[in-house]
């Protein structure tokens, strides 16, 4: 079993309380008997797809350990998933075909797509798939009733299995058909390896962490962090702040900000928090500017304000050293979101600096978690996901989980 805990809005416990309350344990795919059983498996394949092919199959790869658990102890794994924003209907441009031969190359064994999702279809596709083959169904957001949780659908999911197994954690956060309906109506239920790693991580790192325990946001807008930031605040040590989000705070403070992006609508709420973080929050002291963003914009650094024409783009060389310094010598640490415009090679210096030191870190043996696609990116650009301790598949969720909220996928395989 695996025992998990976050708080829902109406929650009253607090942060000590959460240290000791006894919790209720989701089912593990070791307290099942899985042989000869259909074990209906919502996995995590949003991947992208490019010219027909898997562009970055990070997110099969971490499937495989739960499908090959399944296919060990006899069971039969059918797996969902959804793939993109296809609206309801069928779009060719967003089927799973592409993904099935990705883990069949990569799983060994063979993989039988089925082009529907349920009824008579699926269930004859599952029927004549051979034993120690895993079936692969079509994109669930193909179906209209996926997003709006329809129990209809969740009643015809929870029909084609014996076991319902949970294992996108990138979308537990939603409730949706495949990750709460199906799982009320599937005749069991349990945690897949994935989301059961998940979930202790993240446990481990906000409700006991080692300390110092240190957290880096970065990204484009504040106003998408703001209650993860109010979280991380009653929880972190040190906030280490970059990327564009760093500037509303900046020019908060009174400092000039240039071209850089600012949230106006913002800056009474920056002001208060700066007022109230009793210095826990650090903020950027030079930076990498340019007159634009572009690819062949020419780099200038700027210490303290940035001069009239000029934009943010990166933290500066020495805003690098100084955060680095400070997750190095973490014993937790979280990282959610870019220190710059990573994605151009002038403006990535900051992110690499920060996934340096938090492989310094791991190696020192501190906790070190990434989360969130660009952070996940840059990492795994800088060559450097196995040198952390956790590489986290779902940002939504894991922000939803920093936050303390419920997340529907997990909360209803706790009420199970």
């Amino acid at each position: 079993m695996v025992w998990w805990h976050t708080r829902s809005e109406s929650d009253p416990t607090t942060n000590d309380e959460l240290l000791t309350r006894t919790v209720a344990p989701l089912l593990s795919l070791d307290d099942l008997d899985l042989a000869g059983k259909r074990v209906l498996t919502r996995v995590d394949f949003n991947v992208p797809i490019e010219d027909g092919e898997v562009g970055d199959d990070t997110r099969i790869r971490e499937a495989l350990p739960t499908i090959r658990h399944i296919l060990d102890e006899g069971g039969r794994p059918i797996l969902m998933s959804h793939l993109g924003r296809p609206k309801g209907a069928p779009d060719p441009k967003y089927s799973l075909r592409p993904v099935a031969r990705r883990l069949e190359e990569l799983l060994g064994s063979p993989v039988f797509f089925c082009q529907a999702t349920v009824g008579p279809e699926a269930q004859t596709c599952i029927a004549g798939a051979p034993a120690g083959a895993v079936v692969l169904l079509e994109n669930t957001r193909f179906l209209p009733g996926e997003t709006a949780n329809d129990e209809a659908l969740a009643r015809q999911m929870a029909a084609m299995a014996d076991v319902f197994v949970s294992d996108a954690f990138g979308s537990v956060h939603r409730a949706h058909a495949s990750t709460v309906g199906v799982a009320r109506y599937a005749p069991a239920t349990a945690a897949g390896l994935l989301l059961e790693r998940e979930l202790d991580f993240l446990s481990r790192a906000l409700e006991r962490p080692e300390r110092p325990f240190v957290a880096v946001i970065g990204g484009a807008k504040v106003s998408d962090k703001l209650a993860v930031i109010e979280a991380l605040l009653e929880k972190a040590d040190r906030l280490l702040v970059g990327g564009a989000m760093a500037y509303t705070f900046l020019r908060a403070r009174g400092e000039a900000t240039g071209t850089s992006l600012v949230e106006e609508d913002r800056l009474d709420w920056a002001r208060g928090v700066l007022k109230a973080e009793g210095g826990r929050i650090e903020l950027p002291d030079d930076h990498v500017v340019a007159d634009r963003l572009a690819d062949d914009a020419v780099p200038e650094i700027a210490d303290g304000n940035i001069p009239d024409g000029r934009m943010g783009l990166d933290i500066g060389p020495e805003t690098r050293r100084r955060y680095a310094d400070i997750v190095a010598g973490a014993r937790t640490v979280i990282w959610n979101g870019p220190m710059g415009v990573f994605e151009v090679d002038a403006f990535a210096g900051g992110t690499r600096a920060v996934a340096q030191a938090m492989a310094r870190a791991t190696e020192a043996g501190a906790l070190t978690i990434v989360g969130g696609g660009d952070s996940v990116a840059a990492i795994t650009e800088a060559d450097l996901a196995g040198a952390v301790s956790h590489v986290s598949t779902g940002g939504g969720a894991m922000l939803e989980f920093v936050e303390g909220n419920s997340l529907p996928g997990v909360a209803v395989l706790e009420q199970r």
